[in-house]
């Protein structure tokens, strides 16, 4: 039995921490905030409740397979999982909307032949289908096994770009903007791409072609919503790591990672204790480690995470009943995609977001059905001192507010109370890795040059999302469990 330091309590880490103590480890986790969850935040007030982090769950198999490995009792046991009905409705500045049904190819293209003309339907399947092709050839490497030291695999694109002759030459998409203006063959389809991207913290005028797998792994397993919302689903994990033994120590913040005879060998604290350890799991930024630490010799080196942007979020307390028949996701997408993804990625505010409204039909989320909790959120420059100043923070809320309506269009007669939250309080989003581009997309390895030290969570292979956490949780438990003999999850 090892004795294991997990340095952060999120999504990543607790479930790297179950799957230990599970096989038998001696696991603590030290956490410098006062509770679980890292991004999976959440904030109540006056009865309402608000998820601050994801609002929705892509492949949930990801934790069902935490859950059937680390006890008796399925996920859907503790809480309770249901695919929200449409997905998604998407609201265009022309004045066209389109809602796309929950896990259905032929559903969506009906939806969008009837909604946006016919067509549109046709080569929006067309395109996943080829985007199909690019998550079977990445899947594997890319999410289920741990970046090999021939990383380099990953560094070619997958996805099959359309080979289209122009003049006297022949051009193929590289990136996802291109994807979307040269393949989709109409500009809300290629907004809809472009969305798509910014809502995971990546520029679709630079990322690789290869980020088609994303919508496509939206549309193959669905959108599923937690009842209680997302804060539910990290609280049944971290009650799953009690039930396993794992220690929780809070407030607890790590200063940088001891070293002994060439290998990692326990935690330094800010209060100037040291904690003893056989191995190390850093799972919440970088913990005071050095780069030479981090990379193993030749591995791939990612750009820097702090480029990453950030999510702004308006959460609206409002009197009245939710509307029957709304949405529970709906995007309003901006007029144009470029200018925002411009100013989001050059550390400026863009004029007309893409935004998000979250509307979930929760009785947990509000005090009674007299009210109603909305959710407004929209990508932006994650730097923190942009958002220092408040006067900046509340004129981008009333550019939301005005933006979604033709969602909640009575959203300031409505409304009791709002709070806004910035990256300056919820961080940055850390955009999931990605095949293509050299390895420019990939996140460090969760093995490091330093014997005994291993990375977990959103900043590491296989980068950053809801189910990207869990599973880098199962890569790094797999390599500490089996050791150079782990081949991957199954």
């Amino acid at each position: 039995m090892a004795r294991i330091a997990v340095i952060g309590a999120g999504m990543g880490a607790m479930a790297a921490a179950a799957r230990l103590a599970v096989a038998g480890h001696r696991v603590t986790v030290h956490e410098r905030s006062g509770t679980f969850g890292g991004a999976v935040g959440g904030f109540e007030r006056d009865g309402f409740a608000f998820d601050t982090g994801p609002g929705l769950l892509h492949l949930p198999a990801v934790y069902r397979d935490l859950f059937l490995k680390t006890g008796k009792q399925p996920l859907e046991s503790l809480v309770e999982m249901a695919q929200v009905e449409p997905a998604s409705r998407h609201l265009f500045a022309d004045g066209t909307d389109v809602s796309l049904p929950n896990a259905s190819h032929g559903g969506a293209v009906a939806a969008l032949d009837s909604s946006l003309g016919s067509g549109t339907g046709e080569r929006w399947g067309d395109f996943l289908k080829r985007a199909r092709e690019c998550w079977d050839r990445s899947r594997r490497p890319l999410l289920e096994e741990p970046l090999w030291p021939n990383w380099q695999v990953l560094g070619r694109e997958p996805y099959p770009a359309l080979r289209q002759r122009r003049m006297l030459r022949i051009r193929q998409a590289a990136t996802l903007a291109q994807v979307g203006a040269w393949e989709l063959g109409d500009p809300r389809l290629a907004t809809l791409l472009d969305a798509c991207a910014l809502s995971y913290g990546l520029d679709p005028r630079r990322v690789p072609a290869s980020a088609a797998l994303l919508p496509y792994m939206e549309q193959a397993f669905g959108a599923w919503y937690v009842r209680g919302g997302m804060r539910s689903l990290a609280r049944a994990v971290y009650e799953r790591c009690l039930e396993r033994g794992v220690e929780f120590v809070f407030s607890s913040e790590v200063t940088g990672v001891l070293e002994r005879d060439g290998r990692a060998a326990g935690l330094e604290l800010a209060d100037g204790s040291t904690v003893e350890a056989d191995q190390v799991v850093a799972a919440a930024g970088r913990g005071g480690l050095g780069e030479r630490k981090l990379w193993r010799d030749g591995a791939v080196r990612p750009a820097t995470a702090d480029t990453d942007p950030g999510r702004f979020t308006v959460l609206l307390a409002l009197r009245g009943a939710r509307p029957a028949g709304a949405a529970h996701r709906t995007v309003v997408h901006s007029p144009d995609t470029a200018a925002e993804a411009t100013a989001v990625f050059g550390d400026g505010l863009a004029k007309h977001p893409t935004v998000t409204v979250l509307r979930p039909d929760d009785p947990a989320n509000r005090p009674d059905d007299a009210h109603e909790a909305v959710t407004l959120t929209a990508t932006v420059s994650g730097d923190p001192v942009r958002w220092a100043d408040e006067a900046v923070r509340e004129r981008y809320a009333d550019t939301l507010i005005t933006a979604v309506g033709r969602v909640v269009p009575d959203a300031r007669e409505r409304l009791l109370w709002r709070e806004v939250l910035t990256p300056a309080e919820t961080g940055r989003v850390r955009p999931p890795a990605l095949a293509g581009e050299g390895g420019a997309y990939l996140r460090p390895s969760n093995s490091t040059a330093l014997p005994g030290l291993h990375l977990a969570g959103g900043w590491s292979h296989p980068g950053g999302g809801l189910a990207h956490a869990g599973m880098s949780g199962a890569l790094v438990a797999g390599l500490i469990v089996e050791g150079e003999d782990f081949r991957g999850s199954q």
